[in-house]
């Protein structure tokens, strides 16, 4: 349902679905429910915060192919991949249990699916097997797109339509990092370009998802418990794969390895599920804008690889369309609530690409227990 759908609806009640909004506990009465519903937009302080998160988990995941190009000095792509789920899954299901965290509700499982087959299995194997073949220079230009289609998967899942010049600034950044992308590798696809395309739609999907629950749990258990439900595949994965590749395990190898696992697998999908469930899915992915860059200068500090004279105007130009998308107007959007013939509004401009929900007297509201307790 659109904004201006929601806007007719005099008996809409806007709920805030974000882990800064707060709720009015119900008394049973219509009052109580209104009061329950009522918009929460997330305040200034917690929308830097929100940000600062998001761009740490971009610099955390920057990382992420000079990592792998590392790895795969010792290691083959299979094995790259599944022993990076295994190692990350103890991580995450040893805090998991240290803090004695509930199993998720059954209704949040399917999403946790989602984010598995996204963010845990598909893009890491799709790109590993990219990079085989392409540069990190070159595999930059998926996560230049990662950000217009995360938008535009997510505007599909909560029926929300950002503004024209969110999606114009989006559309120039995503031009932008892709025609320097492809400057860098002469413009000639290769067949790691076949990997990296396919990857797309899937990483993107995870991010969506992942953020979606993150406002219904802290972005942390939303991909431990992802790399925990994957355990019973790729544990035999991981076995199988070590039997069937060379290892020649070196010092960058296994350096490589260990920041695939905790930097990117885990610690920096922490903050950036964190960070797109304070300032939305749709803002957060605007930001990944600056990964591919980010990757170059890595790729040259950490890979010898050198850079043309097109990287600074390609920065500022990047810079520039992420400034535009953080300004720009998201409308309000509205979703069903769970009890029949009600409508409920989605958040405001801050947050609207976040999917609201009615709320349950019964359960804590959505994004409670932030502090990790349990």
């Amino acid at each position: 349902m659109t904004a201006q759908d929601s806007a007719t609806d005099g008996s809409a009640i806007a709920v805030s679905g974000g882990p800064t909004g707060g709720h009015t506990p119900g008394d049973g009465t219509a009052g109580g429910d209104t009061a329950q519903g009522r918009d929460a937009t997330p305040s200034p302080s917690a929308t830097r915060t929100g940000t600062v998160l998001a761009m740490l988990g971009v610099a955390a995941f920057s990382l992420t192919f000079p990592g792998t190009a590392w790895a795969l000095t010792g290691l083959g792509p299979w094995t790259v991949t599944t022993c990076r789920v295994v190692l990350a899954a103890l991580i995450a299901g040893g805090a998991l249990a240290a803090l004695r965290v509930p199993v998720p509700d059954r209704r949040h499982w399917p999403g946790l699916l989602v984010v598995a087959a996204g963010v845990v299995v598909g893009f890491p194997l799709l790109t590993t097997l990219a990079l085989q073949t392409s540069t990190t220079a070159h595999a930059a230009v998926v996560v230049g797109l990662l950000p217009l289609t995360t938008a535009a998967l997510s505007a599909v899942r909560t029926g929300v339509r950002p503004s024209r010049t969110f999606w114009a600034a989006a559309l120039a950044g995503a031009v932008v990092v892709i025609a320097f992308a492809l400057q860098q590798s002469g413009g000639a696809p290769t067949v790691g370009d076949l990997y990296l395309f396919a990857a797309l739609p899937v990483c993107a999907a995870g991010y969506a998802e992942g953020g979606r629950l993150a406002g219904h749990m802290p972005g942390w258990q939303v991909i431990g418990w992802a790399l925990v439900g994957c355990l019973p595949l790729s544990v035999p994965g991981a076995v199988l794969a070590l039997s069937a590749e060379d290892v020649h395990l070196g010092g960058r190898a296994v350096a490589g390895l260990l920041w695939l696992a905790v930097g990117s697998q885990f610690v920096g999908m922490v903050v950036w599920y964190r960070g797109m469930a304070a300032i939305g899915v749709t803002r957060a992915s605007q930001l990944q804008l600056a990964q591919p860059l980010l990757t170059l200068v890595w790729s040259v500090l950490l890979l010898g690889e050198t850079l043309t004279p097109a990287a600074p105007i390609a920065a500022v130009a990047v810079l520039v369309c992420i400034g535009v998308t953080q300004r720009a107007r998201v409308p309000a959007g509205a979703v069903r609530a769970s009890h029949p013939g009600r409508t409920v509004a989605s958040e405001t401009a801050e947050g609207a690409d976040r999917i609201p929900e009615a709320v349950d007297r019964n359960h804590s509201p959505a994004g409670a227990n932030q502090d990790n307790r349990p």
